[in-house]
């Protein structure tokens, strides 16, 4: 399955891949894809987060949600795609809303890297002070109302033009290294309008970029640059 993979970057990586722990908060547009990238990449391990079910408004960009899973767990439907594409992943589900607090009963320990697509500001808030700048967290800044998707991976303070990062700088202005966290961010300013409208072409590119994070860190530290 993984020999194109191989190919190109090599039978250790692909073997580091199998045996990684992936922890992914969130599974709607954006983590959909996050999912969908790290399956086909060969991550051994998963979990995945989310408390919602699909809805008519997420077929235009959620590569879970079909006419056919349309009022299911979206965790359910996450796990049912990784063992069609991938039957020998170890991949876990957990349906539960996450906040501020409950998101710290979690045992971070047990991953290699996590991975917030979620959409709730007080939880990236809560990720980040656990973290405090540590590679192993990414986290997804604003992708409504976008038409560009020009990602890119930063630290927090960097960004600018993205009114969901400055709010959670704003959040954390008194904690510098929180302020080093990696973030998936746009400098491309949003639209402005009242409702929050969304792109299944700008959310599949921010999900891949946040996959595309772990598997060049992981490259990264198979050949020790």
């Amino acid at each position: 399955m993984f020999e194109r993979t191989s190919t190109l970057l090599g039978n250790k990586v692909v073997n580091r891949l199998k045996s990684c722990h992936v922890l992914l908060i969130g599974l709607g547009g954006v983590g959909g894809y996050t999912l969908e990238c790290l399956i086909r990449s060969g991550v051994g391990h998963i979990t995945i987060v989310d408390c919602d079910v699909f809805e008519e408004s997420n077929l235009n960009r959620q590569i879970l949600a079909t006419r056919d899973s349309l009022g299911n767990s979206k965790v359910i439907e996450g796990v049912k795609r990784a063992k069609l594409i991938y039957p020998d992943i170890d991949i876990q589900g957990i349906d539960k809303r996450l906040d501020e607090k409950n998101v710290l009963d979690m045992d971070f320990e047990a991953y290699d890297y996590v991975i917030d697509a979620c959409d709730t500001i007080s939880v990236k808030v809560a990720l980040m002070k656990v973290f405090r700048g540590s590679t192993k967290l990414i986290s997804c800044m604003g992708t409504a109302n976008r038409v560009i998707g020009d990602f890119e991976v930063v630290k927090l303070q960097d960004t600018y033009n993205d009114p969901l990062a400055k709010r959670i700088r704003s959040e954390l202005k008194d904690d510098k290294k929180c302020l080093q966290s990696r973030v998936l961010w746009s400098k491309t300013l949003p639209l402005k309008q009242a409702q929050l409208g969304s792109l299944c072409s700008v959310v599949m590119q921010a999900g891949a970029k946040l996959a595309l994070y772990v598997i060049l860190d992981i490259e990264k530290e198979v050949n020790g640059r």
